[in-house]
C-alpha cells in the first residue's frame, strides 16, 4: 500500500516540477510555453486530489473541489497547446479559459461541494468530462498533419513524437478517470505518473545530443544535396504529374519513389528541403490543381464526385484542401469560373 502510494503520488509531485520547469527555464518564453507548463499543473491538481483522497477517505471536501474543478481546464490547455504550433490562425486563448474558469468558480460559490456533493457527482463531473472529451476530440485535427506522415512513412520530425506523446497522454488519463467506475479510482493517478515518466524520458532523449530515440533516421542526414541532384529530382518528380500518380488515393512516398527511380529519402529531402513542404501537401496541391481543372470542364458530375476524381479518398478531405489552397469551396471556385 505505501508503495501504491508513493508512486500515484510521485506522478502528481513530478508534474509540478516539469510544470514549473517549462513556465521558468523553457528557452522560448512565449504563451506555448506556458500552456503546456498551466495543462500539467491542472493534471497535477487532479491526480493529487485523487491519490490523497483514495488514500484519505476524510479528506477536506475544499480540496476535492479544486481537484474536481481543475479538470475544466485541462482539456482547453491541451487544445491551446497544440494550437499554438499551428500555421493556421492562432486562437484567442481568453475565450477558451475565462468563460470556464468564471463558471466553474460561480457554481463552486453557489453549489459547494461541501453542501452538494450529489449534484457534483451527478451532473457537474460528468459535463466536466464531456467537456474534456469535446476539446480532446478538436484537438485531434493537430495530428493529422503527423499521421498522414505516418502513412506516407515519411520520418517523424521530434516535435511530432512530442505532440502525439502529449496527446495520448491526456486522453489517456481521460480515460482512465471516465472508467474507474470499473476498474479503480485510484488508476488515474497511476495512469498520469505512467504517461509523465513516458513524457520526461521523451523529454531527456529530446535534450540529449548523444541519444538517437528522437532522431530522423534519415539516410541524407548532414548531406546537401548537388545542384545536379537537384535538377534530376525536379524533372523525374514531373512524372507524378504527367503520368497522373496522384489520382492514387493511397499514393505513398515509398510507391513515388519506386516510380520515379530514386530513394524515398532523397525523394523526401527533395520535398522538405527544396521545395519546402511535405509529401502529403504536395500531392494535395497536384490534386487540388486537377479538381480545379475538372471543375471547369465538367458539368455532368457533382464536385463530390470531382473530388474523388481528383484522388481524394473523402468529400471532407476534398472540401478542406481546397479551401486551404485555393482560399474558395470548390462551388464557390466553380461559380467564379462561369462568371
Amino acid at each position: 500500500m505505501t508503495f501504491l502510494f508513493f508512486f500515484s503520488a510521485l506522478g502528481a509531485f513530478n508534474g509540478f516540477l516539469l510544470s514549473l520547469y517549462f513556465a521558468i527555464n523553457a528557452k522560448k518564453k512565449v504563451f506555448t510555453n506556458y500552456f503546456l507548463s498551466l495543462l500539467l499543473l491542472v493534471l497535477s491538481i487532479r491526480i493529487a486530489k485523487s491519490v490523497f483522497f483514495y488514500f484519505n477517505p476524510d479528506l477536506s471536501n475544499f480540496f476535492i473541489q479544486i481537484g474536481l474543478s481543475a479538470c475544466i481546464l485541462i482539456g482547453p490547455f491541451l487544445f491551446l497547446y497544440l494550437n499554438s504550433y499551428s500555421t493556421e490562425e492562432k486562437r484567442n486563448w481568453i475565450w477558451h479559459i475565462a468563460p470556464y474558469l468564471g463558471g466553474i468558480t460561480v457554481l463552486g460559490y453557489f453549489y459547494p461541494y461541501d453542501e452538494h456533493v450529489a449534484v457534483w457527482t451527478s451532473w457537474i463531473l460528468k459535463t466536466i468530462y464531456f467537456q474534456w472529451l469535446v476539446y480532446i476530440i478538436i484537438s485531434f485535427k493537430y495530428l493529422q498533419p503527423i499521421l498522414q506522415k505516418i502513412k506516407d512513412k515519411e520520418n517523424l520530425k521530434r516535435i511530432d513524437v512530442w505532440f502525439l506523446s502529449i496527446y495520448i497522454g491526456v486522453a489517456f488519463t481521460w480515460l482512465a478517470y471516465t472508467t474507474a467506475a470499473y476498474t479503480s479510482y485510484i488508476v488515474g493517478a497511476l495512469s498520469f505518473t505512467f504517461v509523465l515518466y513516458l513524457i520526461v524520458l521523451l523529454l531527456i532523449f529530446r535534450n540529449s545530443h548523444e541519444s538517437t530515440f528522437f532522431n530522423e533516421k534519415e539516410k541524407y542526414k548532414n548531406k546537401e544535396m548537388d545542384r545536379e541532384t537537384i535538377d534530376l529530382i525536379g524533372q523525374k518528380l514531373s512524372i507524378v504529374v504527367e503520368r497522373e500518380l496522384f489520382l492514387n488515393p493511397n499514393l505513398s512516398l515509398e510507391e513515388a519513389a519506386k516510380e520515379l527511380k530514386i530513394t524515398k529519402h532523397l525523394l523526401s529531402q527533395y520535398i522538405n528541403e527544396v521545395l519546402g513542404k511535405s509529401f502529403s501537401n504536395l500531392i494535395k496541391e497536384y490534386r487540388v490543381e486537377k479538381a480545379k481543372e475538372l471543375l471547369q470542364t465538367e458539368s455532368n458530375y457533382t464536385i463530390e464526385g470531382l473530388g474523388y476524381d481528383s484522388g481524394f479518398n473523402s468529400k471532407s478531405t476534398f472540401f478542406t484542401a481546397f479551401k486551404k489552397i485555393t482560399g474558395l469551396t470548390p462551388a464557390e471556385y466553380q461559380k467564379m469560373q462561369s462568371k
